[in-house]
């Protein structure tokens, strides 16, 4: 995989930062996928669980493409943005952008998704979406 330069996102929000572990790699010593996926689903979460001031449930992942590796230490930075809104559903963009924590000008895209999540009740039933804030 190259490592192509990008910059940090100005069009979406931040939502979540986190550094990676010893506890969170595979035997190559790279950051398990499935670690850097359970993370962004958790970073899409925020926008739509602020619009539906209650409870979500994912429902729906499209496809992860990992750009580059993520290792011990980098800082994740994740970016989210509501792509479209339902009756119930909102989807989401979440792109994650790799830093060495030694060299902040370093910016890597490792991954980007779009989830989509719908406000339950507390059945776990599919309710409407409150009215958006003015």
């Amino acid at each position: 995989m190259s490592e192509s330069p990008a910059a940090l996102p100005t069009d979406k929000e931040l939502v979540l930062r986190v550094i990676p572990m010893p506890s969170d790699v595979n035997a190559s010593g790279d950051v398990f996928g499935g670690w850097v996926m359970a993370q962004v689903d958790l970073a899409g979460a925020v926008l739509p669980a602020r619009r539906a001031q209650g409870r979500i449930a994912t429902i729906a992942v499209k496809e992860f493409v990992f750009k580059q590796p993520v290792r011990v230490g980098d800082l994740l930075s994740f970016y989210a943005e509501i792509i479209h809104v339902g009756r119930s559903s909102m989807t989401v963009d979440v792109a994650v952008y790799s830093q060495p924590l030694h060299d902040a000008a370093q910016v890597l895209k490792v991954t980007e998704a779009v989830l989509t999540y719908v406000a339950v009740d507390a059945q776990g039933r599919p309710r409407p979406l409150p009215p958006a804030a003015a």
